[in-house]
């Protein structure tokens, strides 16, 4: 049961950002310190990516696991209003998938980095360096 009232609930609610998070900066953070420049929140794009590199065809995403349904810890559904939290992970779920197919069609690649993944950022840069550096593969 939730120990909020309604009122302070929706209050609450209403402050969580798109963007601008805690793990978007630290990826913005890292990439940047990495040195490589980027576009934020493009909208001319699918879904609007957290990150763009243009010159490279790449966008990167930072969901926040319980938001799109992450299978690890952080992605448990409250036990409040269930069926409210699972229509809405759904369908942030099913958009993401759609955003993806999107993008891929136009030729760009797309990365999607977890909040749970924030715990080892050497890991985390290694991996951001792996798929700004690779290779576009063509297969045409």
């Amino acid at each position: 049961m939730d120990k909020l009232t309604p009122a302070r609930r929706s209050w609450v609610m209403a402050r969580i950002r798109g963007s601008d998070t805690g793990p978007e900066l630290l990826v913005r953070s890292i990439v940047h310190r990495l040195g490589y420049r980027y576009r934020l929140h493009d909208r001319r794009l699918p879904g609007s990516p957290d990150l763009v590199f243009p010159a490279r065809k790449r966008v990167i995403f930072v969901h926040g696991c319980f938001w799109h349904g992450h299978s690890c810890r952080r992605g448990c559904l409250p036990s409040s209003n269930r069926g409210f939290w699972e229509e809405k992970i759904r369908r942030n779920k099913q958009r993401d998938r759609r955003v993806g197919r999107l993008l891929k069609r136009d030729d760009w690649e797309v990365l999607t980095v977890w909040q749970c993944q924030m715990k080892n950022p050497s890991k985390l840069e290694k991996r951001l360096t792996s798929f700004l550096e690779r290779d576009k593969l063509i297969d045409r």
